[in-house]
């Protein structure tokens, strides 16, 4: 069975593409055609080979998004929603595309032009706009997921150097990356992100196998061991690990439009599943069990995308809290679980057949469902602008209490 992946299913129920700019609609088409062309196609062997597309690194390169809402350094500069459009499209195409790119965009290059000294942002992004070198961010460790913040990577002062010692888990991109940013401790205790450059001696990434979520992007162990780097690779403003928060809220908004891509994704191939697929002698989409499945996944998705929107003009606004970003994540990751789950019930058996691209969203969407944050995590983190009261809090042996873990990022 052939499908028109492309075609319109009614998705923008409640005409939100209303509430875009013309920007706007014109860079979520050029995306959308880049991933119904050169991802659908080509994706279900390099997933199912668990190899990543490297190929397709140079027209993604050209369709000029790398480094989204940054302004300046040869950046698109372009707005949240747009940004989010981006990821939701590209995801819609497939989930490991738009790890790699959200690892690479929206926390390498996110870091670096939020934290980033001018000197700093001038060495790096320019090339990693042009996509030329790729980015990794390295904050999760093996022993440290949800809480992060007791992260155990160090880098001591040596002269005119930092030397890094430890070790980081799950980070995308870093078996390959050019630019890597590295979160440790100093000699003060204090979190910091350092720039980690590719081929510095004692920096070893082991690529992870055996996943069954996100198969076509490379995550990877990494070993730090006296590994130097200048001081002036140290980010000017990473001090505290508040300063890492502030990258990972802002990079959150992009996590509930990537689910929300999946979702749409999972939908448009159910629809087109229904309308063709015959049991008993007619269409399956003529049943009323079927329909009603579809009619619920459609309004779960007109809720995503009208959160999605208002969410990213708060961040236009610079309004957008913590809170804010994880409700979104929150509530679209599960979401489009339910939408990808259902999904998969319609085309029956075939569901779990990666020729109807399903099989592939529903496994790729529990990885979304738990990056950026866990489920409660990301509840406690509401919890707390709610009510007030921190509910998780940690102690670091007999030092003062620190500040609360934020959800982690691959």
């Amino acid at each position: 069975m052939t499908y028109d992946l492309g075609k319109s299913l009614g998705t923008d129920y409640y005409r939100a593409d209303e509430l875009l700019t013309a920007e706007e609609k014109e860079i979520r088409d050029r995306v959308r055609s880049f991933a119904d062309s050169e991802v659908i196609p080509v994706i279900n062997d390099y997933w199912e080979r668990a190899e990543f597309p490297s190929a397709l690194i140079k027209s993604l390169a050209e369709l000029d998004i790398a480094g989204g809402n940054i302004e300046g350094y040869g950046c698109p500069g372009m707005s949240a929603v747009a940004h989010g459009l981006v990821m939701m499209e590209l995801a819609r195409g497939d989930g490991s595309i738009s790890t790699f790119f959200g690892v690479h965009s929206g926390l390498a290059m996110k870091t670096i032009g939020m934290l980033g000294s001018h000197e700093q942002k001038k060495r790096y992004l320019p090339s990693m706009a042009r996509m030329e070198k790729i980015g990794a961010f390295a904050l999760t460790e093996p022993d440290h997921g949800s809480d992060a913040v007791m992260l155990e990577t160090r880098a001591r002062s040596d002269g005119d150097d930092y030397v890094i010692d430890g070790a980081k888990r799950w980070i995308g991109n870093a078996s390959f990356a050019d630019v890597i940013v590295v979160w440790a401790r100093d000699d003060d205790g204090e979190v910091g992100g350092f720039v980690v450059d590719k081929g510095a001696p004692g920096f070893e990434a082991e690529i992870i196998t055996r996943k069954t979520s996100l198969r076509a992007v490379w995550q990877t162990d990494i070993r730090l061991d006296a590994v130097r780097v200048p001081a002036a690779n140290r980010l000017a403003g990473a001090r505290t690990f508040k300063d890492t928060t502030s990258v990972l809220t802002a990079s959150r908004d992009g996590v509930a439009w990537d689910a929300l891509g999946h979702a749409v994704a999972a939908y448009e191939s159910a629809v087109t599943y229904a309308e063709q697929r015959k049991s008993f002698g007619r269409p399956i989409a003529t049943y009323q069990l079927v329909q009603e499945k579809l009619a619920r996944m459609l309004a779960e998705i007109t809720s995503m995308q009208l959160l999605c929107i208002r969410l990213s003009r708060l961040a236009d606004e610079g309004e957008m809290t913590a809170g804010m970003a994880s409700l979104a994540k929150m509530n679209n990751g599960a979401k489009a679980r339910a939408v990808i789950a259902d999904a998969r019930d319609i085309l029956g058996g075939n569901g779990i057949l990666l020729d109807y691209h399903v099989a592939r969203h529903h496994a790729d969407i529990e990885s979304v469902f738990t990056f950026e944050g866990t489920d409660s995590i990301q509840a406690l983190v509401i919890g707390r602008e709610i009510t007030g009261v921190q509910a998780f809090s940690v102690q670091r042996s007999a030092e003062p209490e620190v500040e609360p873990p934020d959800p982690p990022t691959d």
